[in-house]
């Protein structure tokens, strides 16, 4: 009977591990993700690879480091925030609140999008049926399984349709992945844009609350841990550079994407009326997992601040998928002009988030038996410094 039981929980954190992941991955590849990786793969060509391999080394600093310090603390990044210095876990959970917010609009947005594509139907009704759909998986009586499974999924689906749409596409492999290590011209305000919507605001933490939420924390959990944040970010950047040959294809034999839903251009100059079908499926599914991602993570920012925001934690995510909805309702704006500023906006977030945990993990008093490796915090502090120029640079480039 003993025996059983450990095969079980070693199943069930098994499951939780690989669920982070895809939670932090289908957080990160909603409707800003497809957005951006067209639009930017038509404005640097095959150049664009680059940027997609200095974001990937970006995001492994910030997420190794992040997601490590807040399970061998086993406390939520607020609350270890607090511990640091008094009233510096709300500073930041606000900070995370309102990019995750900026975000669900944007992802309310394109569950939208991706029903019109798919059905025809009015992008406020598919917006209002998505919301309904995530409201459904968080009331379910055990949430974080749905959760898990309902991300591993549509994680699965989206990398299989735009692989075939890829493969429709035929783009120049050999000089996207030449470009990918000695571009022809890069552009900082894209590697932003890129981070920020990669591992910036609350995304950085989606995988890490999930996993204190699963019990899997402590010293003993480093190994896993440090598999769950790189699988997650294996698994975006597949999705992003496979995007990004699509994408690459389409662009090179001619065509002109549409500047109001450049991915849907894609998907279909490449494969046609299928091809756009494909692109609701996928959109949807990008959407709907990252209304589910953010809204999950940033109430795991708010909800430890007091026992009955804990107790109503449900109802606080209901809160915010609702607002998110009525927000883009009211506000009428193209998801386009929402998701660029989304991801700059969570990028300028990521250094401050980083820098905070990264101050704490060197404290005794937060961490009395443990010692954060050299290469880690040095590797974090880079990230920091690397992002805080780069943002400068970013919004330099925005008003000038």
């Amino acid at each position: 009977m003993r025996s059983e039981n450990n095969n079980n929980t070693r199943s069930s954190a098994g499951s939780a591990i690989l669920g982070a992941a895809f939670l932090m991955a289908t957080s990160t590849i909603g409707p800003g993700f497809l957005n951006n990786t067209s639009l930017f793969t038509q404005q640097l060509l095959t150049s664009f690879g680059f940027v997609i391999f200095i974001s990937v080394v970006i995001d492994i600093g910030a997420q190794l480091n992040i997601w490590r310090i807040i399970t061998v603390s086993e406390n939520r990044a607020q609350d270890l925030s607090n511990k640091l210095l008094p009233g510096l876990g709300y500073m930041l959970a606000a900070l995370v609140a309102f990019g995750g917010l900026a975000f669900n609009v944007g992802n309310i947005a394109g569950c939208g999008l991706g029903i019109e594509a798919i059905t025809g139907l009015d992008t406020k009704w598919g917006a209002v049926i998505s919301g309904v759909v995530a409201l459904f998986i968080f009331w379910t009586k055990e949430a974080g399984k749905a959760i898990d499974l309902f991300v591993k999924i549509l994680g699965i689906a989206m990398i299989g349709l735009t692989l075939y749409v890829m493969f429709s596409s035929h783009p120049p492999f050999s000089k996207a992945l030449q470009h990918t290590f000695w571009p022809e011209k890069t552009d900082v305000k894209m590697i932003v844009a890129l981070v920020g919507g990669t591992v910036g605001g609350y995304i950085s933490f989606a995988g890490a609350h999930r996993l204190l939420d699963a019990d899997v924390k402590g010293r003993s959990a480093i190994p896993q841990v440090n598999k769950s944040s790189v699988t997650g970010i294996i698994i975006t950047s597949v999705m992003r550079y496979i995007l990004f040959l699509a994408a690459l294809g389409v662009v090179a034999g001619g065509a002109v994407l549409s500047a109001k839903n450049p991915a849907a251009s894609v998907f279909q100059n490449a494969a046609g009326d299928i091809g756009y079908k494909f692109f609701g499926i996928v959109l949807w599914s990008a959407a709907i997992t990252s209304v589910i991602g953010a809204s999950y993570t940033s109430v795991s920012f708010w909800k430890t601040f007091s026992p009955a925001l804990e107790k109503n934690q449900k109802w606080l995510i209901t809160a915010f998928i609702i607002v998110s909805t009525l927000v883009f309702v009211i506000l009428k704006q193209t998801p386009a002009s929402i998701l660029v500023a989304a991801g700059i906006l969570n990028g300028l977030i990521l250094p401050v988030a980083l820098a905070i945990m990264l101050v704490a993990v060197t404290k005794k008093k937060l961490f009395p038996s443990y010692k954060h490796p050299l290469w880690m915090q040095a590797a974090g502090w880079i990230v920091v410094v690397l992002m805080v120029w780069m943002s400068w640079i970013a919004i330099q480039q925005s008003f000038s």
